[in-house]
């Protein structure tokens, strides 16, 4: 789920940067959010 999350922001992401490139601060939070949601991903492991 939080993979998920993860993935679906940083392509928001990428789309403001690419497609209309604004270089907000809104778009690099998005992408520290993003980065911050995978690392919590990646510590916690899948529990089955």
């Amino acid at each position: 789920m939080l993979f998920t999350i993860a993935a679906i922001l940083f392509v928001l992401w990428l789309l403001g940067l690419v497609v209309f490139k604004v270089s907000t601060g809104l778009i690099h939070l998005l992408l520290v959010i993003a980065i911050i949601v995978g690392l919590i991903q990646l510590f916690r492991g899948r529990r089955v």
